[in-house]
């Protein structure tokens, strides 16, 4: 039997680690994304260097400048060499954004990783630059650092729920356009729907993001009251409000400022009849933890998997 102050100790060391896991978890961003590449050879499909399968390949033709990093295994690794990487946010002239890095070579079926050093974009490219080249990726991945956001891994629950657009789908770093229902949650046609995350401790939340769907009927988030508190009174939808949502545009992260409002639930509640709320992400950001006992972490600790 552990005397009390080492499991204390104990369970505040994990606390602490698990934190660090979190506020630097890296995600990779590009298989939310749409690839594209200048030209495709037969069936080596662009999308095939996102799916996470290191035996599917994206090939363009034979070309001048090809454009969209596990290298191929079976033959042609020298294919790659002089690739450079770039991220930016044109689109028109990918040729103009700048560059991360070049690829000296890779091989065979290896996979290299190229730091960005904290550049900023909405497009990641692939090009080789020259005459008669081809350009094959049997996987990419674009790696960013969500810091701190502390809705990750916590308790989600929805007024209601629609087919499969489950309520802890806003908060899993996934917006996927492409397939909402197994990305974003989304309540069912009522009245004042509502969605909220158990922060389990009171935090001073500083902002909250929201992203919108892309695929539909943007319009529905119109009206939302983010709201924050300690409160379970009619469902937490009686807490300060933070911001009310005029519009988001279709697919488009919008930042909401709550300046430093303390609370343990995030709430986001849709006054009004016949009304559907979809979330495709929610991010909390803020500082604090406080006013809650340490040992009560023990639980959130056990809900994860390492």
């Amino acid at each position: 039997m552990y005397p009390l102050d080492t499991y204390f100790n104990s369970v505040l060391l994990l606390k602490g680690l698990l934190r660090q896991f979190l506020q630097h978890m890296q995600i990779n961003v590009a298989r939310w994304g749409t690839a594209a590449q200048s030209t495709l050879f037969y069936d080596w499909y662009t999308q095939n260097a996102l799916d996470g399968l290191s035996s599917t390949c994206s090939h363009t033709t034979t070309q001048t400048d090809p454009v969209t990093i596990t290298n191929r295994p079976e033959c042609c690794e020298s294919r790659i060499n002089g690739a450079e990487i770039r991220v930016g946010n044109v689109s028109s002239d990918v040729f103009s954004n700048p560059v991360c890095a070049v690829v000296s070579t890779i091989p065979a079926g290896a996979t290299y990783s190229y730091s960005c050093r904290g550049m900023q974009g909405r497009y990641a490219i692939v090009n080789i630059p020259g005459t008669s080249k081809i350009l094959t990726l049997c996987e990419v991945g674009v790696y960013v650092i969500f810091p701190g956001n502390l809705a990750t891994g916590r308790t989600i629950t929805q007024s209601s729920t629609i087919g499969t657009w489950l309520a802890q789908q806003a908060i899993d770093f996934n917006p996927d356009f492409i397939q909402p229902s197994s990305s974003c949650s989304s309540t069912t046609a009522q009245t004042n729907p509502w969605w909220r995350v158990d922060l389990r401790y009171i935090y001073r939340v500083s902002r909250v993001v929201i992203t919108n769907r892309l695929d539909c009927c943007p319009e529905q988030i119109d009206g939302a009251e983010i709201r924050i508190g300690n409160s379970l009174e009619n469902n937490g939808n009686n807490n300060p409000i933070c911001a009310v949502i005029s519009t988001i545009p279709a697919g488009v992260s919008s930042t909401y400022t709550c300046n430093n409002m303390e609370g343990r639930y995030v709430s986001l509640f849709i006054p009004g009849d016949s009304r559907m709320l979809t979330l495709c992400e929610v991010e909390v950001y803020g500082e604090g933890g406080i006013k809650q006992a340490d040992f009560v972490f023990w639980e959130t600790i056990n809900s994860f998997i390492f």
